[in-house]
């Protein structure tokens, strides 16, 4: 029997559709005025049947209110008359723009934000009024607000104080009224929360909820980050108390119970300070050509409960968040680096994925379940990288072995389509004081590939095993790793960016795509446009999440994967043992819409980790740099903006910003299109990718801020030299407030100059 045939776009259409349809075409540009036929070639409606059903709509709609006839059979939304849901992004220059649930950019400008902040989800109503050819809108609803708290340094007058705060995305400072201020001492960093903001006032009312300390200590200052990100930095004692109340003894029943590894070779990798060993491996020759491997991972979820208060608190954190000098874990200590821990020569519960493989990495069984095992042996990833450089070392036969199996995927799993990101990882030697006395590079050898390669597989089987469609098996609700293909344009800009240097993206399928892209990531290593163009090449990737809804995995080139391997640190992973639990004993599928609220929570918190960790990389990177005040470093242009030129140090990686006002050799303008300055006399450009000689200029320890001056041929710096507290210049996202010493801030007849 023939297919039926699929139905052409524009075919099929029913008036909801058509109304949603055609209400998102006059949202994505407001300005625009159309008719049936346009919108029926935007929508490739070619039937006679799907046009007059659009042109009937069209007047069904203006009858509602939401388009108005601008004249015969032309038609245009009707301003101010449809609320548009979104996210808020702000700029540095107090404007923002919204994003909406389609996602369309909607300009909002700072004087009709309505108090709106970054984050929040609001509504917003198109405005008639134009700002370079675009059309602006109005938020008329905050419908929820992303942030209540915020840290910053407290300025204490007599009779009330201001918040200033280190959000660079916060424009406003915070009106701490006379007994609100928690006996916070002026100077000292706070966390203040919002507790009201009348209409009429520009600056938010709020009261000090906690006093970190004072600025520039490194205890501090870390928990400034972990506050700012609204990050938690110590565990409820009440959860310790029952953390420690669990027993660490494993019963005659729970042994009975699982599959027994306990004589069988077995051993871990991780970093040489790590303390939460969550996966192992084991290996034992089964036949000629054929190995029993085992990847056992912590079983968490058998001392944490669900419902339970520490498993609460796991949701609530979603992840462990790792800084420069600390993990702040998920779990209570007591359990991530002591219970589940799979420490050497102590037995250990887990939950394993066990599989019989060829040399050549080829799967011939797997089995999934609880288990025992006993590891033999840690090791550090530099250990595990000598045995395989040398051929020596405890368990070398097995390590070896396993390496070469390792290789094998790795190399199967990049031929078939995996992008290979490897970056090298920025890291600190520092003193007891926290203080950074040097800058190295963390760079993935093959010890690290192989554990990585085992954890691949283990995830990505386990997800195929829940959620690939097969003969009498109906596809259960589960929790996937998903990463989208790359933004089209975003994607198509990378492109053309590399060919400035010589190289070249090629294919146009995913495959041929991501094969042309591993070329290039292997050209460009060791060069100097190595780390920008890893960058850019990231940028113009989607980003992984967590979802109950599978589109596979993009980058890994996976169809079906998810995170099953650390359950120690991440929540998603607990969710993933329960479930594969469930459903290996029969059980029946769980709620999909549940599921996809804790993906989406859990998703947030780790964006809000990785942010976390950026920013205290930030900082120590800066504070390295303030004893480097006047010496001069080669580096690379990262980024370039309307307000200057941002700079990566190629010896620390450290990135600072080059003003534009500073430029004083040609009046330097922004060429958007092709990110770039270019000189108006001279035709001279700063551009993406080039080498500049720079001077370490000044560095802003509270905002995290390098500033450089430009070295001519000649050794010369650029501009003028300004004092050590000018203000920076004001712009886009490395600046918070307009540089204005006349600019007064008010709040019930409180008045008096910014600083």
């Amino acid at each position: 029997m023939a297919k039926k045939q699929k139905a052409k776009k524009g075919e099929g259409f029913n008036k909801n559709m058509l109304m949603k349809s055609i209400m998102g075409i006059y949202s994505s540009d407001p300005s625009q005025s159309l008719n049936y036929k346009q919108i029926a070639k935007i929508l490739e409606a070619k039937d006679p049947t799907s046009k007059r059903l659009i042109n009937e709509v069209l007047y069904e709609l203006a009858e509602q209110g939401a388009l108005r006839e601008v004249y015969k059979g032309k038609f245009m939304v009707k301003m101010l008359s449809v609320a548009i849901e979104g996210v808020v992004e702000m700029e540095s220059d107090g404007n923002a723009y919204v994003i909406t649930t389609d996602n369309q950019e909607v300009f909002v400008p700072e004087y009709n934000l309505n108090h709106a902040l970054h984050g929040d989800r609001v509504k917003v109503a198109i405005s008639p009024k134009r700002r370079r050819q675009r059309m602006e809108a109005e938020v008329v609803e905050v419908m929820e607000r992303a942030k209540r708290t915020f840290v910053g340094k407290i300025e204490v007058e007599a009779n009330y104080a201001f918040v200033i705060t280190d959000n660079k995305l916060m424009p406003y400072d915070i009106f701490i009224p006379k007994g609100a201020t928690n006996n916070a001492k002026n100077g000292q960093k706070v966390i203040a929360r919002i507790t009201d903001w009348p209409r009429h006032t520009k600056n938010p009312m709020g009261e000090v909820v906690e006093v970190i300390g004072d600025p520039g200590v490194h205890e501090v200052e870390m928990h400034s980050i972990l506050a700012e990100f609204e990050l938690p930095y110590h565990f409820p004692e009440e959860l310790n108390t029952l953390a420690e109340k669990i027993s660490d003894k494993i019963s005659k029943q729970d042994i009975a119970a699982r599959r027994d590894f306990r004589d069988i070779p077995t051993f871990t990798i991780d970093p040489a300070d790590a303390k939460d060993f969550d996966d192992a491996l084991s290996i034992r020759k089964i036949d000629e050509n054929i190995y029993e491997i085992g990847v056992h991972i912590a079983d968490v979820t058998h001392y944490v409960t669900p419902g339970s208060p520490i498993d609460s608190e796991a949701i609530e954190r979603a992840t462990s968040v790792y800084l420069v000098d600390r993990c702040v874990p998920m779990l209570p200590e007591r359990l991530s680096n002591f219970i589940c821990s799979l420490r050497p020569n102590e037995e250990k519960l887990c939950f394993s994925a066990v599989f019989e493989m060829d040399m050549d990495g080829n799967v011939q069984k797997e089995w999934f379940g609880r288990t025992v095992i006993l590891s033999q042996l840690r090791m550090a990833y530099e250990e595990a990288q000598q045995v395989i450089e040398t051929g020596e070392g405890e368990m070398f036969n097995e390590i070896l072995t396993l390496n070469s199996i390792a290789q094998k995927l790795r190399y199967n799993r990049l031929k078939a389509g995996a992008v290979n990101f490897d970056r090298a990882e920025v890291k600190f030697e520092l003193d007891d004081n926290g203080k950074p006395l040097g800058v190295y590079f963390k760079v993935q050898k093959e010890a690290n590939q192989l554990i990585e390669e085992f954890m691949l597989l283990a995830n990505r089987k386990v997800a195929e095993y829940v959620g690939a469609a097969r003969e009498n098996y109906k596809v259960k609700p589960f929790v996937y790793r998903i990463h989208d293909k790359p933004n089209p344009e975003k994607f198509e800009n990378f492109r053309s960016f590399v060919t400035r240097f010589g190289y070249n993206v090629m294919g146009g399928t995913d495959r041929q795509i991501s094969r042309s892209l591993n070329k290039l990531l292997k050209e460009v290593k060791g060069k100097k446009e190595q780390n920008l163009i890893e960058t850019l090449a990231l940028r113009s990737m989607a980003k992984a999440r967590y979802s109950a809804n599978n589109i596979g995995h993009y980058g890994l080139g996976f169809p079906h994967y998810t995170h099953f391997t650390s359950p120690i640190r991440r929540y998603p992973d607990m969710m993933v043992h329960r479930l594969l639990a469930h459903y290996l004993d029969g059980g029946k599928p769980k709620n999909e819409d549940e599921l996809e609220r804790l993906c989406k929570h859990s998703t947030d918190m780790e964006i809000k980790a990785t942010d976390a960790e950026r920013a205290s990389i930030k900082y120590k990177q800066v504070e390295f740099m303030s004893d480097k005040i006047g010496l001069h470093f080669q580096g690379v242009i990262t980024g370039v903006t309307s307000f200057g030129l941002f700079v990566e140090l190629n010896e620390t990686k450290c990135e600072g910003l080059v003003a534009i006002r500073d430029l004083d050799d040609d009046y330097y303008e922004f060429d958007e299109e092709n990110y770039c300055l270019v000189g108006r006399q001279t035709d001279k450009k700063f551009q993406l990718g080039d080498e500049l000689l720079v001077e370490v200029w000044r560095t802003n320890l509270p905002k995290k801020q390098l500033d450089f001056k430009l070295i001519d041929e000649e050794g010369k710096t650029s501009g003028k030299t300004v004092p050590q507290n000018r203000s920076r210049t004001q712009g886009a996202s490395n600046t918070r407030r307009k540089s204005n010493p006349d600019k007064t801030r008010k709040h019930k007849g409180v008045q008096r100059k910014r600083r």
